[in-house]
């Protein structure tokens, strides 16, 4: 599961937990659920967030300082 279908299943559970609807077991399942894909989506953040500075650090190793005017 992506990042993006992780956080649609979330807004679905929210959705159900919000209308108080559902009996405490059921509750409880989707509470987990939920507990769950956020662990997935912090992974997921993290992970991108290394990669991100990963690339930043080869981008600064390239770059050339800008050329000044004199």
């Amino acid at each position: 599961m992506n990042y993006e279908e992780a956080v649609k299943e979330l807004e679905k559970i929210l959705s159900e937990l919000e209308k108080g609807e559902l009996n405490l077991d059921d509750a409880i399942k989707l509470f987990e659920k939920s507990v769950e894909l956020s662990k997935l989506c912090f992974e997921k953040i993290k992970t991108t967030e290394g990669k991100v500075e990963i690339i930043r650090k080869e981008l600064d190793e390239i770059v050339i300082k800008p050329f000044t005017n004199i």
